[in-house]
């Protein structure tokens, strides 16, 4: 599938339902829910309070966060196969990874290093 601006944005808006479907699963708490509480114990009040404006977000303000990091195949660097999204700032190593199949959908999600 071609990379137009308009499926760029559509699978981001996808990868991000996504995410946000997952959380909170069992299914899920080796992924973004893991992701998510993580980085609420680790990153300091003065990064959630610029980010969130309070200094303990709730795990869905985390989420209104992410930012779109790349996206790529294993074809090619700007291939739409797998959207990675983290936090601003550079503040983690760590991605939500939302994989797509060959029709376009959501097939998975994982936290990568």
């Amino acid at each position: 599938m071609t990379a137009t601006p308009d499926e760029i944005q559509h699978r981001r808006n996808a990868a991000i339902d996504a995410i946000r479907r997952v959380h909170g699963t069992a299914a899920d708490e080796d992924g973004v829910t893991l992701f998510v509480s993580h980085h609420l114990d680790e990153l300091g009040d003065e990064f959630w309070l610029k980010h969130c404006g309070v200094a303990r977000p709730e795990p869905a303000q985390v989420l209104d966060i992410l930012v779109l990091q790349s996206h790529w195949s294993e074809e090619d660097d700007e291939g739409i196969d797998t959207f990675d999204f983290t936090l601003p700032d550079d503040v983690t190593n760590y991605v939500i990874s939302v994989e797509f199949d060959d029709s376009g959908n959501v097939c998975g999600v994982s936290m990568e290093s």
